[in-house]
């Protein structure tokens, strides 16, 4: 705990520094014209409709280095398949860190891989940045100084509880069915409907039913949270297959309460689709980006990002919101080597990582930046609710904030 502090005060006094020396400065995976950078994505298992991220990432960086790189340096990135395996995701680390010598891991997706890595790369001082999940263990740069998330939207109890207040701003007296992951994910947005119930929680909750990631299908624990006859229909899963089969079967029985998704299932390819548009419709859920519409109206942004998937990933399917978060993600890293300079230790890094001001990116939601400081390692923590009406999810509220 002690070094722990040490660190974080280091990384304060470095955020506060003077700009970064014009003296080069470099960690492992750095030269003058190279930073090689680590990840690990879901490109089979269960989870693999997810590994679009990890692709367009790639083509993000094809991209940036046809254009210079950043700084004058390439973005070269070695991206493993992980299969949403946490013991693959230790594999997989410890080849990047120590067999290819990356200088950091960037961008794994999901709580239970990250997880898997967190202590190896924090006590071998590597960098876990931006690691794509939305709990709230994160935000600890006491104990994990190494390890920041860029999640899709606040943290999993922040939008449970925006979720929960939102339902109950629309039936007060309002009974709540939960389905949620069994794993740290689905266990912390469960904990945080809970508390957002508080002392109504025993009367308010009607039922909550867990599943495994690897369950074939949801289909008998809806059917059961579908017998209480709940008000509100809470999903709460990583992975869209279980999202697409919880929306699908509460269809098929006639249950018709207010559905909440998990943000990172808010996505038309890969879940509204499955599951039926018609049966999603009128589906909610947080979000922080821009809901993909295939024909924006003067959203130059939006149009460049589809511009972009055409050209780059032709075969792609469009419709798929994992590619626009790749994209939001790789245009983070790129800022922030950029705030870094020629000061490209493993410490910098992190020190300009924890310095993050009013950073606006392109497909963001208005008012929507990102902010971190030593002591808060969340860049995101307010969201819109978004609705899927049918065809497209369109933002259907004020901007909400988190805590």
């Amino acid at each position: 705990m002690r070094a722990a502090l040490v660190l974080a005060a280091a990384l304060a006094a470095a955020c506060l520094s003077t700009p970064v020396s014009a003296q080069k400065s470099y960690g492992p995976g750095v030269s003058d014209t190279e930073i090689k950078i680590g990840n690990t994505m879901p490109y089979s298992g269960p989870a693999s409709p997810l590994g679009i991220t990890g692709r367009v990432i790639s083509a993000y960086f094809d991209e940036v280095n046809e254009k210079g790189g950043v700084n004058g340096r390439k973005l070269n990135l070695l991206s493993l398949d992980d299969a949403f395996s946490p013991p693959k995701t230790m594999e997989a680390a410890r080849r990047l860190v120590e067999g290819d010598g990356v200088a950091f891991i960037f961008a794994t997706m999901g709580t239970a891989p990250n997880s898997a890595i967190a202590k190896y790369l924090n006590s071998n001082k590597v960098p876990q940045l931006f690691l794509i999940s939305s709990a709230s263990k994160w935000n600890d740069p006491a104990n994990m100084p190494w390890s920041m998330a860029l999640p899709w939207a606040p943290n999993y109890t922040s939008e449970a509880a925006i979720d929960v207040a939102y339902a109950r701003a629309k039936n007060p007296n309002a009974r709540f069915a939960v389905l949620y992951q069994n794993d740290d994910a689905g266990k912390e947005y469960f904990r945080g409907v809970k508390e957002a119930l508080g002392a109504d929680a025993d009367k308010a909750l009607a039922m909550a039913s867990s599943f495994e990631v690897t369950d074939p299908t949801v289909d008998s624990q809806v059917l059961t949270l579908a017998n209480t006859k709940a008000d509100v229909f809470m999903i709460y899963s990583v992975t869209p297959r279980a999202c697409a089969q919880a929306i699908r079967k509460a269809h098929e029985v006639g249950w018709q309460p207010t559905r909440f998704l998990a943000s990172g299932c808010a996505n038309k390819a890969t879940v509204m689709v499955p599951a039926g548009l018609d049966a999603g419709k009128g589906v909610l859920s947080l979000g922080s980006l821009k809901p993909f519409v295939e024909q924006p109206k003067d959203d130059p942004s939006m149009t460049a990002y589809i511009d972009f998937m055409k050209k780059r990933l032709p075969n792609a399917d469009i419709n798929n919101v994992a590619g626009l978060y790749g994209y939001t993600v790789a245009e983070a890293l790129v800022v922030l080597l950029k705030q870094c300079k020629d000061n490209l230790t493993r410490e910098n890094i992190m020190a300009q990582a924890a310095n993050l001001k009013n950073v606006p990116l392109s497909l963001l939601l208005p008012g929507i930046t990102l902010n971190t400081t030593p002591q808060d390692f969340r860049p995101i923590k307010d969201g819109y609710m978004l609705q899927f009406d049918g065809n497209d999810w369109i933002v259907a509220s004020e901007l909400l904030r988190g805590t």
